[in-house]
């Protein structure tokens, strides 16, 4: 069905006025027709009143029609009005047009065709610009709306980034402070271990049962605090990262038996076996010894802790370019759930005060740091009340920027190891070989 549409008609001339209803009629336009005879009555209709169209002559007797369309436009009234013009009255028209008219007409041509459909157009078009000043309007909004979140974005980025940095500073100088705390106390720590051993060898005095009891628990409770003062000054080290590898050409099984040689007394403590099976046709690893012990030994040392009954075992074995190291045991084993926190410093499976198993929770973090150093990585399966194993994965030649060997070495078919010229001021002619840098293991 269509619309109604509301018009008025202003117009000081009741021929006109009646022209203009007839045409509007004949044409079939539905319509709620207003007609008025002078400006003041047209302004005060349009202020009162909704339409959707003015048809409006463009010289009335009280005022022209630039005059109504300043007070439409300043009284912000929106609505189309198309100029009924006298003969000659053209460029008039033209210039109501660009003060804010929609379109125009002659009265002298004014028939029910045409003016129909400049009033349909009129209004298409009027109606079509309310839409896009509305949608332009709510782009305005939004636009507005989004700087004001972008503001509100930056502030809080800004403060996050503050508050980032005092978490940066923060860090620095708890790790500073348990650096500074475990070096002080190894000092006395170290001291009390070597009385300790004095005092348990013949030569300075017999002690009784009960003291020599005694003097020994001083002395093991001063080595269980050394490693764990060991372990947060290494830990400190590793998150400042100020701990270097110290690499050298060592034999990996004898590493390796020699580190579970001195865990083997607390795994027959707890009646539990501990095998080792290595399969390795070149023995010979270019990596820190020092750090391999210490990631064999946490391992062998959590086995222990953390198995009540059964066995643990190493594996080692290799493949191209690789040694891969494999500690098994039937402990109490690692929920699922627990995977992704295991390696978190500090973190342990039971946070509270009366665990069961005691330690810092950095021993899994130190393992982790220390095998991505090296350029490796670890492995970890786990069931619950089954066991554990972890399974690392290290180059058989460690690569650093800090490395420096300054004499050729021998492999196990005696051929010699060349050193590539990589990080060294020594000309060639200084060396007969090459000079110094990293070595190149023949496997």
């Amino acid at each position: 069905m269509e619309e109604t549409l509301k018009i008025l008609v202003v117009d000081d001339d009741e021929v006109d006025r009646m022209a203009v209803r007839r045409a509007l009629t004949k044409a079939c336009v539905r319509m709620e027709l207003t007609e008025v005879g002078d400006g003041n009555d047209a302004i005060s209709a349009l202020e009162n009143h909704s339409y959707d169209c003015v048809l409006l002559d463009d010289c009335l007797l009280d005022q022209d029609g630039l005059n109504i369309i300043h007070k439409l436009r300043s009284s912000e009234i929106k609505v189309p009005v198309v100029i009924l013009t006298n003969q000659g009255d053209e460029q008039i028209a033209v210039e109501l047009m660009k003060a804010g008219a929609t379109d125009y007409l002659s009265k002298s041509r004014v028939t029910s065709e045409t003016l129909a459909q400049i009033l349909r157009n009129a209004i298409r078009l009027h109606r079509a610009e309310m839409k896009a000043a509305l949608a332009n309007q709510q782009l305005r909004e939004s636009h507005e709306e989004l700087l004001q979140k972008n503001q509100e974005l930056e502030k809080q980025r800004q403060q996050i980034q503050l508050q980032n940095l005092k978490l940066l500073e923060a860090s620095r100088l708890k790790s500073q402070f348990l650096a500074t705390i475990s070096h002080e106390l190894r000092t006395p720590m170290n001291a009390i271990i070597g009385f300790s051993q004095i005092l348990l060898r013949p030569k300075f005095g017999q002690l009784t049962h009960q003291q020599a009891d005694m003097v020994e628990r001083i002395l093991n409770n001063s080595k269980h605090l050394l490693i764990l003062l060991n372990e947060v000054l290494d830990f400190s080290k590793l998150e400042a990262e100020q701990l270097e590898l110290k690499p050298e050409i060592f034999d990996l099984p004898k590493v390796i038996n020699t580190t579970v040689g001195e865990i083997r007394s607390l795994a027959e403590a707890k009646k539990l076996s501990l095998l080792v099976q290595t399969n390795l046709q070149n023995t010979l690893v270019f990596n820190d010894p020092v750090r391999v012990r210490q990631i064999l030994l946490n391992l062998l040392s959590n086995a222990v802790k953390f198995t009540e009954s059964g066995g643990i075992w190493v594996e080692v074995k290799e493949i191209p370019n690789q040694v891969i190291i494999i500690v098994r045991d039937t402990g109490i084993g690692i929920s699922p759930r627990d995977f992704k926190h295991i390696f978190e410093a500090f973190r342990q499976v039971d946070q509270s005060t009366t665990r069961k198993y005691p330690g810092t929770g950095l021993g899994l973090a130190i393992i982790n740091s220390l095998v991505r150093m090296m350029g490796g990585k670890i492995l970890l399966e786990s069931q619950l009340g089954v066991g554990s194993m972890f399974k690392i994965e290290l180059p058989r030649q460690i690569t650093s920027p800090t490395i420096a060997v300054s004499t050729p070495a021998l492999n196990l078919d005696g051929d010699e190891i060349f050193y590539s010229a990589q990080n060294s001021h020594q000309s060639p002619s200084q060396s007969s070989k090459a000079p110094i840098g990293y070595p190149h293991i023949k496997l």
